[in-house]
């Protein structure tokens, strides 16, 4: 599935920034943060030799966000460590770390792309006019190729949950 040029938000046009990531191109390298007994980072080396589920979402404060989350968090609990899952959002990462506690979130790492939105540039899902993450969902294999790659239209919509799975288990 090929990235839009666009999503909606609430049915108003938005851009998208970034080249679109598609199916069988390698993702490109990011640093996120957590908090996790201190400040700590992510990049795209520490999920190499596992499959990888990439949940963006705008934040996890909004309803949809936050039941992306914990379906994933539900649905990928199975696999263990078998598999990396994570979800990403512009929320700092005090605030993940509070919505992970109150929520139950623990088969997932939920981390910030806050301080230089450079997963949302290189990936192409920041939202120019809005500054935020688009709703998307990406696999990746060991490797860190994309096996699996959704922008969904409508920002406010969740995702094709079963699809991302099947290719996460695939």
């Amino acid at each position: 599935m090929s990235r839009p040029n666009a999503v909606t938000f609430k049915g108003n046009p938005m851009t998208l920034a970034g080249e679109d990531l598609a199916v069988g191109t390698a993702a490109p390298d990011f640093t996120l943060h957590y908090y996790q007994d201190g400040m700590q980072t992510m990049t795209k080396t520490d999920l190499a030799g596992k499959k990888s589920l990439i949940s963006i979402v705008p934040s996890l404060d909004t309803g949809v966000c936050a039941i992306q989350t914990k379906k994933f968090n539900e649905k990928t609990a199975a696999m263990g460590d078998a598999i990396n899952a994570v979800t990403v959002s512009l929320d700092l990462p005090f605030a993940q770390g509070r919505f992970c506690g109150a929520e139950g979130i623990e088969n997932m790492k939920v981390a910030s792309d806050y301080q230089t939105r450079g997963l949302g540039e290189s990936w192409g899902v920041l939202i120019e006019e809005l500054k935020l993450l688009a709703r998307a969902v990406y696999v990746l294999d060991e490797s860190g190729t994309v096996v699996y790659a959704e922008v969904v239209g409508e920002v406010t919509n969740e995702p094709d949950y079963d699809a991302a799975l099947a290719a996460l288990a695939g």
